[in-house]
């Protein structure tokens, strides 16, 4: 059988369009127009990292530059319109999508039981009735506002005691909901209390099937071409069986096919897409030369391995790497051209001092460092300055490796 071959330069312009990074990033950044935007992109992922701006905000503002933060907490905690869960990270999920969370939320709470008692080593299941019979009586909570006989420790998350576990506990197996964060701390409420009775009733909720099905087709129109490991991965809650199963379904009647994705080495490699992803618009659609820079968990950089084939980017974050080994540095930033990631930053926001620090800029083997991409950069930095909080630019010396 001879399959569909599709270019790398297509491959990515098709790649770089469904992750909403095809066009400059113009256009309204708040209420409706953000939530277009994140259920066009499934969901956005929390990171409370703020070296710069959070990824969550760099990631919004990445694609639409008039977005900041005030917005996503509007759309958030002011009109439920997002809920918080897992995909493979803390995120932001469009309410919509909340009842194709109960596969999650089941399995989540088989997963997690075993889990904590091992990690935590304490009855944070006794807990239980007086976290939910306190946030009944009291309204939404955070960690610190339960448990106030139980010790606390400085040691970090595996050092939880015992109703900071039920909180947690109780929010992934779906009888709280966050509404909200005070800095980055949670905030916990009744289920019943946040989530509209439609949407959380787990007796109208999607089947197994139903639920493999959604989110096999949300990541397959997501990504434009995948594995079956790469459609797994996506949301995060099924297993790589489960989508190679529903993959095969699909091939059966016609509705996928496999297809050959050129890596950029040239190396084919086997996916599968809908039929006609040769003929696919974004083909012919040459994306922005606004350069901008990304954020390390960007939705088109989170698979690195996907990344490192498609764009030749080889990209890992160093932050838990002794500084002396690092080759890049604490947090760096990729930066995105056309469909070339053609280098990375390390900066920082001082706000003590007002001013974004360039540490160092290393551009790709591939690119020439001129004038023109200077000035480029020099431009998005002025825009980022503002989502950072600051409004000076100051670079190192020896900046550019």
């Amino acid at each position: 059988m001879t399959l569909a071959t599709l270019g790398n330069r297509d491959a990515r312009r098709i790649f770089l369009h469904r992750h909403l990074l095809g066009d400059a990033p113009q256009g309204p950044a708040g209420g409706d127009a953000l939530l277009q935007l994140i259920r066009g992109l499934g969901f956005v992922q929390l990171d409370s990292i703020n070296t710069v701006a959070r990824a969550h905000d760099l990631i919004l503002f990445s694609r639409r530059q008039r977005y900041r933060p005030q917005a996503l907490k509007n759309l958030y905690e002011r009109d439920g319109a997002l809920f918080e869960h897992w995909t493979h990270d803390a995120a932001v999920i469009p309410m919509g999508f909340y009842p194709y969370w109960e596969l999650r939320r089941q399995r989540d709470a088989q997963m997690l039981r075993k889990r904590y008692e091992n990690w935590h080593k304490h009855d944070f299941e006794g807990r239980f009735q007086t976290v939910l019979d306190q946030i009944r009586s009291d309204g939404p909570v955070s960690s610190s506002d339960v448990g106030q006989d139980e010790p606390r420790s400085n040691g970090g998350w595996w050092d939880w005691h015992p109703s900071k576990t039920a909180l947690e506990y109780l929010w992934r197996a779906g009888a709280l909901c966050v509404v909200g964060r005070d800095g980055f701390q949670k905030r916990y409420d009744l289920t019943e209390r946040v989530i509209d009775a439609a949407l959380c009733d787990p007796s109208q909720a999607p089947d197994e099937t139903q639920t493999i099905d959604w989110c096999c087709t949300g990541a397959l129109d997501r990504l434009g071409f995948a594995t079956p490991g790469e459609l797994a991965a996506f949301w995060a809650h099924i297993t790589p069986a489960e989508a190679k199963a529903w993959v095969q379904r699909e091939q059966a009647a016609g509705r996928i096919e496999q297809v050959q994705i050129a890596g950029a080495d040239g190396t084919p490699h086997r996916s599968y897409a809908r039929p006609g992803l040769a003929s696919d618009p974004a083909i012919d659609m040459a994306p922005t030369a606004r350069l901008r820079v990304l954020s390390p968990f960007d939705p088109a950089l989170r698979d690195r391995k996907r990344a490192e084939r498609l764009f030749g980017f080889r990209y890992r974050i160093e932050m838990f790497v002794p500084a002396p080994k690092r080759v890049y540095g604490y947090y760096v930033f990729p930066i995105l051209q056309g469909d070339s990631i053609i280098a990375r930053v390390d900066m920082k926001a001082h706000r003590d001092r007002d001013t974004l620090v360039v540490r160092a800029l290393w551009p790709e083997p591939c690119t020439r460092w001129g004038k023109g991409k200077q000035a480029a950069l020099e431009a998005e930095l002025a825009r980022i300055v503002r989502l950072a909080g600051v409004s000076q630019i100051a670079f190192e010396d020896g900046w550019l490796r």
